[in-house]
């Protein structure tokens, strides 16, 4: 047992693995902590549209919003404009003040602030701005509410001041939310999707390239570079569309959410998959099975600047600015428009095709930079066949 032992311990691929699995402690480790460090400090990056339709009180509401929020306001235009903002993530809850705000206030009825909530993000957005619509909300009720009403109701000459004041106080507490949520996720199951689609298809292209790389250099001796490559890169892309199908289906089959269809979801997923797959091969081309140490970097960058888990907004901006550069980022906005609606994800899509691209252009250039190896002696490839 104990020659055993020894022997099992000199073995490279016994080193290999302990060192893997250290190094997948310590890259995971040091970023994840660096990386989701002080998100709730940055809330202030976070955004919120308000449309106005009341003239009488809707200036001093934005107003006191403006001063009190924690997160950002932009103001100065129409509801369908907001919307289409709200679409594309620019901004994360709309509040809109009715025309008849005031008014329905004075007449006893509740006053109503519309909030619109995209679901189309991660569940920590809606979290986060079904918070805020409560303190806005809890806001126009103490200050905007009771102070405005008070005067309106006093100078009118309708009440006496101090039954002005008892009717503001009234009134104070009848404002409501109406909370409409757009693009709806149908349960937590769903919301998991875009982050189980892109760790499943990234840790699968890692794998798969690092067996491809194997196989490749066991027939070095018997083929050309550039033959090996070629037919290496010809495999990947039918790996990737038979893979995303098996994918997309075993989604369907559990009830997976598909806004734009079977075909569209297959579509982004066999694109997204195939730049994985490429990206994933191109540190084996550079590094040779030493770019498994890249590999598992750029999974771990990816899982936290890609959006998946955390809402981008909030990370630190090293990690949104190198998030920009990886697949993953663009594949997680495509699917969470694919999934849940959306713009198109065409935008998503061609940034994919970039980033495949100058994965291949590296994978080109790195077979151009090597040598073949001495070929084999007939009789001895046919020996081994």
């Amino acid at each position: 047992m104990g020659q055993v032992f020894k022997a099992f311990l000199k073995l490279p691929t016994t080193k290999v693995g302990m060192i893997t699995a250290v190094l997948f402690q310590l890259i995971f480790t040091v970023i994840w902590m660096t990386g989701y460090q002080g998100m709730t400090d940055r809330i202030d990056r976070l955004n919120v549209a308000i449309v106005n339709g009341d003239e009488r009180m809707g200036a001093a509401i934005v107003q006191n919003l403006k001063e009190n929020l924690p997160v950002g306001v932009k103001t100065d235009m129409t509801l369908a404009e907001a919307q289409d903002m709200l679409q594309n993530r620019e901004v994360q809850m709309i509040v809109e003040i009715p025309a008849d705000f005031a008014s329905a206030a004075q007449s006893q009825e509740p006053a109503v602030l519309n909030y619109f909530i995209n679901e189309s993000n991660p569940v920590m957005i809606k979290n986060m701005m079904t918070s805020v619509a409560d303190t806005i909300t809890a806001g126009v009720n103490k200050q905007a509410i009771a102070g405005g009403l008070t005067g309106i109701l006093s100078t009118q000459g309708k009440l006496p001041a101090e039954a002005a004041q008892t009717a503001a106080g009234v009134l104070s507490e009848r404002v409501v939310s109406n909370v409409e949520s757009v693009n709806v996720v149908e349960g937590m199951n769903n919301q998991m999707v875009p982050m189980m689609m892109v760790l499943a298809s990234y840790v699968g292209a890692m794998i798969m390239g690092q067996n491809f790389q194997v196989s490749s250099m066991a027939l070095g001796a018997r083929f050309g570079r550039w033959q090996r490559m070629a037919v290496r890169l010809v495999v990947t892309a039918a790996a990737s569309v038979v893979v995303s199908l098996v994918g997309t289906s075993l989604v369907a089959a559990f009830g997976g959410q598909m806004a734009h269809g079977f075909l569209a979801l297959w579509g982004f997923q066999a694109l997204f998959l195939l730049t994985f797959m490429f990206v994933a091969q191109m540190f084996l081309f550079l590094f040779g099975m030493a770019g498994m140490l890249f590999n598992i970097l750029v999974l771990s960058v990816q899982l936290v600047s890609s959006g998946a888990m955390m809402p981008r907004e909030l990370l630190p901006d090293f990690y949104q600015s190198i998030g920009s550069i990886f697949p993953a980022t663009y594949a997680v906005d495509g699917l969470m428009n694919t999934l849940f609606g959306g713009p198109s994800a065409g935008g998503d899509a061609a940034a994919l095709l970039l980033i495949l691209a100058a994965a291949l252009v590296l994978i080109v250039g790195s077979t151009a930079l090597r040598r073949d190896k001495a070929p084999v002696p007939p009789v001895v490839a046919a020996a081994e066949a």
